[in-house]
């Protein structure tokens, strides 16, 4: 008998157990994004159509009844803060009030019941100011520097004053105040209408306005993930350890900056990004590459490809000697293109996309190598001689050029400095001439030209007598 009551309380004990368990997960998602003040305006329409039937009951006793459901789950989720702003109750139709729209809850923590309870208060009257509803939204959201900004509207019809739903919501997305709202209509479909505005979701039946603002909720909350893979001229994400930077595809507005990992197993770091945006990614390669109008899918895994295949470019000197180039600048370009891609240095390896690149070094004179070519995970080393050093004697102050001699011609490489007596240059290997006259010797006749040869790693005097 004893046995037969243990075993009965066991039982009973695993029962609750795996009650309270599957309670426990059955409860509503929470709030992933804890560095998020996530704040939801509802925009809500209360005017006169409200009162039409639809389905079951009224449209504005079936729209209060299942928001106030939903306002009841959102009190489950961290970091989260509700306002209602309703439109078209204060005023009769008749009035054709096109200013008839107010906050009637703020935001502020633990608000939910006294949103239900205006809710229940509400009588719908007048018209459809969705535009100025929409501007008025901009203040309603308090400053906050990690805040995301999320409106939903539900309506059951299109603007009826002169305002422009559409760029009203541009405009506050391009200053970042608001993210891209969503629209709920209620008893026909408003998209051609509400497209422009934000996210449109379709309520033609009392099932579809439930299912609709649980879509927007799982939008905004579920845990959304990416990845990027950097590929390699293989097709292969090999590539990683460099930033990238995720702005808003609407605002060009920056979101997200990440220095770009491997995990343990070789697979591209995931990263959980909020799904409301489109995204614009910029990959700090170099030169970058972007990748545009990255739509995300809330609550699934994304995979973003992007092209980046790199190789690496080692400048070095031909001596074993310390080089005077250290800190001398290397400018590298795209081959045969103008614009300055990156400052290199001797000694220093840089990455780049695979392809071709012109050096331009800022010695004397300038050292200038063409189509370098750079290839997927090889490190293209360049060998550039070691300089030497003219030390030039001048007995007296004077006006005077250096030339470099390249096919019996003289090019035009530096001026010497006027009240100098003696400067020491800092030359590439090659034959030289200096065409100069004292300061204090007004015939031209006097004019001195001294040709000599400069060798690595070696002190040449150059003697202006």
């Amino acid at each position: 008998m004893k046995t037969s009551k243990s075993i009965f309380y066991l039982i009973t004990a695993v029962l609750l157990f795996l009650s309270f368990n599957l309670s426990a997960q059955n409860k509503p998602k929470k709030n992933t994004e804890s560095h998020y003040l996530t704040r939801i305006l509802f925009i809500y329409d209360a005017s006169n159509s409200m009162w039409g039937d639809w389905q079951s009951d009224k449209k504005i006793n079936i729209a209060n009844r299942l928001l106030s459901r939903m306002i009841d789950s959102l009190a489950e989720y961290t970091n989260t803060e509700l306002a209602l702003r309703v439109f078209g109750h204060q005023k009769e139709y008749r009035f054709y009030d096109c200013s008839d729209t107010k906050l009637e809850v703020p935001f502020m923590p633990n608000n939910h019941l006294k949103i239900k309870q205006k809710l229940k208060a509400i009588y719908p009257r007048g018209t459809t100011p969705i535009a100025r509803s929409l501007e008025a939204a901009a203040k309603d959201f308090p400053p906050c520097q990690h805040c995301r900004n999320i409106i939903i509207l539900i309506t059951d019809g299109i603007e009826e004053c002169d305002g422009d739903p559409c760029a009203i919501s541009q405009e506050l997305q391009k200053k970042g105040i608001i993210l891209k709202p969503f629209i709920i209509g209620i008893g026909q479909n408003f998209k051609e209408a509400f497209d422009c505005v934000g996210t449109y979701i379709d309520a033609s039946t009392e099932e579809d306005f439930s299912n609709a603002l649980q879509i927007a909720i799982d939008h905004i909350f579920f845990s959304t993930s990416c990845q990027v893979n950097l590929l390699d001229i293989h097709n292969l994400p090999t590539e990683s350890n460099v930033n990238m930077t995720f702005y808003d595809s609407h605002t060009q507005k920056e979101l997200y900056n990440y220095i770009h990992t491997m995990n343990t197993r070789g697979v591209p770091d995931t990263l959980y990004l909020d799904p409301r945006p489109s995204y614009d990614i910029v990959v700090h390669t170099i030169p970058p590459v972007k990748a545009t109008n990255i739509k995300l899918v809330p609550g699934k895994h994304t995979v973003i490809p992007i092209d980046a295949p790199r190789g690496n470019l080692l400048i070095k000197t031909s001596s074993s000697k310390n080089t005077q180039y250290q800190k001398t600048p290397i400018i590298i370009r795209k081959a045969g293109q103008q614009e300055i891609l990156n400052v290199q240095y001797v000694e220093i390896p840089e990455t780049y996309l695979v392809g071709k690149y012109d050096l331009e070094m800022l010695c004397l004179p300038i050292l200038s190598i063409k189509n370098i070519e750079i290839n997927q995970s090889y490190t293209t080393q360049i060998k550039i001689p070691n300089p030497g050093i003219a030390v030039v004697q001048k007995h007296q102050p004077g006006y005077g050029s250096l030339y470099v001699l390249r096919n019996n011609k003289m090019e035009w490489i530096y001026n010497l400095r006027e009240d100098d007596t003696q400067e020491s240059i800092l030359l590439q290997p090659g034959t030289y001439k200096i065409v100069f006259r004292e300061k204090y010797e007004y015939q031209t006749i006097k004019s001195i030209t001294k040709t000599f040869i400069i060798r690595s790693d070696a002190n040449t005097s150059v003697d202006l007598k």
